[in-house]
């Protein structure tokens, strides 16, 4: 009878042991997940429950929570939706979160572990629950600026405070409504996801850090210089041959450069010049020089390939190992299977600007609970040190030369020193191309740094994303 009882003892206590564990399981190990589960019906009820909190560019609300008279409590509006979208996001009714919305929702929506005693305060104290606040690096003159100038070009702009990582101004074109995506009738909100996503200039595509990405053209250059030069194996006077075309080894094809003929007139020229006027050919033998693993150590070291989040996920940008030599030369001016974002860009000139260090990019200033005590303090985080301070004090001389006196003209502002490079890169015979221009101002103690990308463009990065640029630093500059 004893051994019974026993062996019914012992069944109950692993029966209690195994109900503890799965509770354990479910209700501490798997709380995120089972609260970020699309199919949890009761989260979303909950997140409409609590006042959701605001988004904030420069202390005002891009994103905010008014109250509603539907069993959701709280509508969710966007003001600027357009200029905002790549920043803000949308929050939708069970159809997903995208931007600041879905990377920093558990924050928005007050349910983040770090806003549990908040929380409980609220039930105590019977208060209505609220969300934290989250301030944006945002500079709203400088995200007016950009959007304003990009016109009815698609692309996007990217700025960025060289010494923080703070994103001054992130834009992407075309943008869209979020508030379309924000009602509370979902048959209302799939309907006009279907339009935007069927859209064929794909309004939801965040330009500025994700999508198809596109090929550099000539900004690719400043990686390429910055390996030649921080290398110690050549100077900004090293020389190479400059022929007005050149057959690639191994291949059927020639290059030439921009606008044809030698570039600058003369049998030789210099890493300087051919930066200073965008050669193709030159960097071209300069990329066989250095060679394939060389470029690519001081690609990664700018980012390329690499996670990154601000908070949102950036699409890594690629520089592949190339042995084949023709392709090898055709990515050091940054064709071939060279691909970016406008961020990557931004980045290699920021950490150029801040004496090659490379610093995180943020969106995100700090988050606030409602009572306004800080929740989280964002802190300046390094990346690394691409480049030495030496080199960088070399390539932004060569930068001001190419504004000042070379093919990044139209980036010249009065009283400013300015670094720039410009870039016009080819997609394929008989297609329009890739317009850039990205530099930093002023060249001495930099406070901006800025990317800019226009799409099928028919002329020169000059003509059309220098200009661009100059309007978004001299919106950060108050010039």
């Amino acid at each position: 009878m004893n051994r019974e009882l026993k062996r019914v003892s012992i069944a109950v206590l692993l029966m209690f042991v195994t109900l503890l564990c799965s509770t354990t399981v479910v209700g501490v190990l798997q709380t995120d997940s089972l609260r970020n589960d699309p199919r949890n019906v009761r989260t979303i009820y909950d997140s409409y429950s609590a006042e959701r909190g605001p988004i904030l560019a420069a202390g005002q609300p891009i994103a905010k929570s008014e109250p509603s008279k539907d069993r959701f409590n709280f509508q969710r509006v966007y003001s600027n939706p357009n200029l905002y979208s790549a920043v803000t996001g949308y929050f939708t009714l069970n159809q997903g979160n995208t931007g600041i919305e879905g990377a920093l929702n558990d924050y928005l929506s007050g349910t983040d572990n770090d806003q549990f005693l908040d929380k409980m305060n609220s039930i105590v104290s019977g208060k209505n629950p609220q969300g934290a606040a989250v301030a944006t690096t945002i500079n709203p003159a400088a995200q007016q600026a950009a959007w304003d100038a990009l016109g009815d070009n698609s692309g996007a702009v990217v700025a960025l405070n060289p010494k923080t990582g703070a994103i001054l101004a992130m834009v992407s074109k075309p943008g869209y409504d979020p508030n379309l995506l924000a009602s509370h009738d979902t048959n209302t909100v799939i309907s006009n996801y279907k339009k935007l996503l069927s859209d064929p200039t794909k309004p939801l595509i965040n330009r500025a850090i994700a999508g198809d990405l596109y090929h550099p053209g000539s900004v690719f250059k400043l990686v390429v210089a910055s390996a030649a030069i921080d290398s110690g194996k050549y100077t900004p006077e090293s020389e190479f041959p400059n022929p007005p075309t050149l057959k690639l080894p191994g291949s059927g094809t020639s290059i030439t450069n921009a606008e044809g003929g030698t570039c600058g007139g003369t049998p030789t020229v210099t890493i300087a010049t051919a930066l200073r006027l965008s050669c193709n050919i030159p960097f071209a033998q300069l990329g066989a020089a250095l060679g394939s693993a060389e470029i690519a150590k001081y690609a990664k070291a700018y980012g390329f390939g690499e996670k990154l989040s601000v908070p949102m996920a950036v699409t890594p940008s690629t520089y592949p190992l190339n042995s084949d030599k023709a392709k090898l030369m055709l990515s050091a001016f940054g064709q071939d299977e060279d691909r970016v974002t406008p961020m990557q860009v931004a980045m290699v000139t920021a950490a150029i600007a801040n004496g090659g260090t490379l610093m995180k990019p943020t969106l995100v200033d700090s988050i606030m609970a409602a009572n306004l005590t800080p929740v989280q303090a964002y802190q300046e985080k390094q990346l690394g040190q691409p480049i030495s301070n030496q080199a960088s004090a070399t390539l932004t001389q060569l930068m001001v030369a190419n504004v000042n006196n070379g093919a990044a003209s139209n980036a010249r502002i009065n009283g400013v020193d300015v670094a720039g490079k410009t870039g016009t890169a080819q997609n394929g015979e008989g297609r329009k191309y890739t317009l850039w221009f990205t530099g930093f101002a002023p060249a001495i103690d930099p406070q901006i740094a800025v990317a800019v990308v226009v799409e099928n463009g028919t002329s020169f990065g000059n003509a059309v994303a220098a200009p661009i640029a100059r309007k978004v630093i001299e919106a950060v500059l108050n010039k």
